[in-house]
């Protein structure tokens, strides 16, 4: 095996602590490295969704955010789910320049929001490091918040993204259809401007969310053995709809499924498995999707 495989194998295997010997990695960085391997230098990847606040993350995050560096990753959208995750992540935003901010109230958090979190969103939404909305949507997966509740505060999101102009996030669990039917209420007034986040639904509803304006992305989830209906789904969105995220601390890709913490770093995994379906080159696929993630926060 050339060294400079060999150097990639053991960067690989070592994915999710410091690499001491990255430099010398580089050096064979050229011509003798598998194009498809040469993230840190040819590519550019923009994790469009991780909980950066959450430990193990905060309390190693340069360690973390040097391994992103390493693997190509210039950007990442850290995304709150209460108001006071919601402050870090912005404080996080401002204290290092390839992080921006999203900030919302979860479902599974609005149960417990005080009555004046939300306008504490709105204010903090106003921050110029702050680019998207949420994480917000709906979940029956776990009984932590009223249904009609999490609706409630699903509503606010979308009519506070009209009037903003920020994108919205959407986290869907056990509940496509309930995400699909106030959706569809929201786009008969307008576009839609939002990104359906971890994607786990069927043809149909990305296809829909598509036509109403929304960007389809997906995480570790569908570099699972287990997910070939998810990486059929990813071939069916448009070029320029689709992203790719880590929701770390969660969802570690393959080949390195079941390991915590997941980080930015990894969203490479995702992202040549995705490129492998879609059939594109590797960094075809980095450029494409970091282009999108760019033009819905706008970014660029």
């Amino acid at each position: 095996m050339p060294l400079a495989e060999f150097a990639f194998l053991w960067v690989d295997l070592e994915l999710g602590r410091l690499v001491l010997l990255s430099s010398l990695v580089f050096v064979f960085t050229g011509p003798f490295l598998p194009e498809r391997y040469r993230v840190g230098v040819t590519m550019q990847w923009f994790d469009t969704h991780a909980h950066l606040f959450y430990p193990p993350l905060i309390d190693q995050l340069d360690e973390f955010l040097e391994l992103a560096r390493q693997a190509g990753v210039t950007g990442m959208l850290c995304v709150g789910t209460d108001l006071a995750s919601s402050r870090q992540s912005v404080e996080l935003a401002h204290r290092y320049p390839q992080i921006w901010a999203a900030v919302g109230i979860h479902p599974n958090e609005c149960a417990k929001a005080e009555t004046s979190d939300w306008e504490a969103i709105v204010n903090l939404s106003r921050d110029p490091r702050v680019v998207a909305l949420g994480e917000t949507g709906l979940d029956r997966h776990w009984d932590d918040a009223p249904f009609d509740l999490q609706q409630e505060y699903f509503q606010r999101h979308l009519d506070f993204s009209r009037e903003s102009g920020l994108p919205f996030i959407v986290h869907m669990r056990d509940c496509e259809s309930d995400i699909v039917a106030q959706l569809e209420r929201q786009a008969a007034t307008g576009a839609l401007h939002g990104v359906m986040h971890s994607f786990t639904g069927t043809p149909e509803t990305a296809e829909k969310c598509q036509q109403w304006g929304m960007y389809i992305s997906f995480a570790g989830m569908a570099t699972y053995k287990n997910a070939a209906d998810i990486r059929q789904v990813s071939k069916l969105v448009r070029a320029d709809r689709i992203l790719v995220e880590t929701d770390a601390p969660y969802l570690t890709p393959h080949p390195h499924r079941g390991q915590r913490p997941n980080h930015s770093a990894m969203v490479i995994h995702t992202g040549q498995c995705l490129a492998e379906e879609r059939g594109l080159a590797f960094p075809d696929f980095a450029r494409q999707t970091t282009e999108n993630a760019q033009r819905l926060f706008n970014l660029s």
